[in-house]
């Protein structure tokens, strides 16, 4: 199962504040899942409503972390896209009513507990609090991953959803 339920606060509580820093040093994760494909891996990892992911392939690595500490890191605010170097980066931002976040939420938990490849993180005070992730291995080598950020407020919530992908 890799639905954490984590017992801290969520130190990115708006999406206004999230940032993308690339091939920077990402911090210690609160919960992670690593994804092997012979000496290539994957290593997703839930901060607090943000995340880090690191990838190798092919003797390369790169490292992408979508949170409120990116800019301080030597990053920008988070861009509709991003490339370079074999890396792509997309991101939506999205308000929603409360029965659209709540339906997201419930999807996502259930890929965190019944699909191999994905990991969720659920923060306190709001069910619909999660950060989810998951990734695959790219036919042509190379990695592909997607992260959902949902930030739930009164009456509906913010879903920041990323897709990257990556061929070294």
């Amino acid at each position: 199962m890799t639905l954490h339920v984590l017992d801290i606060e969520s130190r990115d509580v708006t999406a206004e504040a999230l940032g993308l820093v690339v091939n920077a040093e990402t911090p210690r994760p609160l919960a992670e899942l690593t994804i092997t494909y012979g000496d290539e891996r994957v290593t997703l990892g839930v901060l607090g409503a943000s995340h880090a992911v690191t990838a190798s392939a092919a003797d390369s690595t790169i490292t992408e972390q979508v949170s409120c500490d990116a800019i301080q890191a030597g990053g920008r605010p988070l861009p509709v896209s991003d490339s370079a170097g074999g890396y792509r980066f997309d991101s939506t931002t999205d308000t929603v009513d409360r029965a659209h976040l709540e339906q997201t939420a419930d999807w996502l938990r259930r890929q965190a507990t019944e699909v191999e490849g994905w990991i969720c993180g659920a923060f306190p005070g709001d069910h619909t609090a999660l950060t989810a992730l998951t990734a695959t291995r790219e036919h042509s080598g190379g990695w592909a991953w997607q992260t959902w950020h949902l930030y739930p407020v009164d009456k509906g919530g913010v879903i920041v959803k990323t897709r990257s992908r990556w061929l070294p």
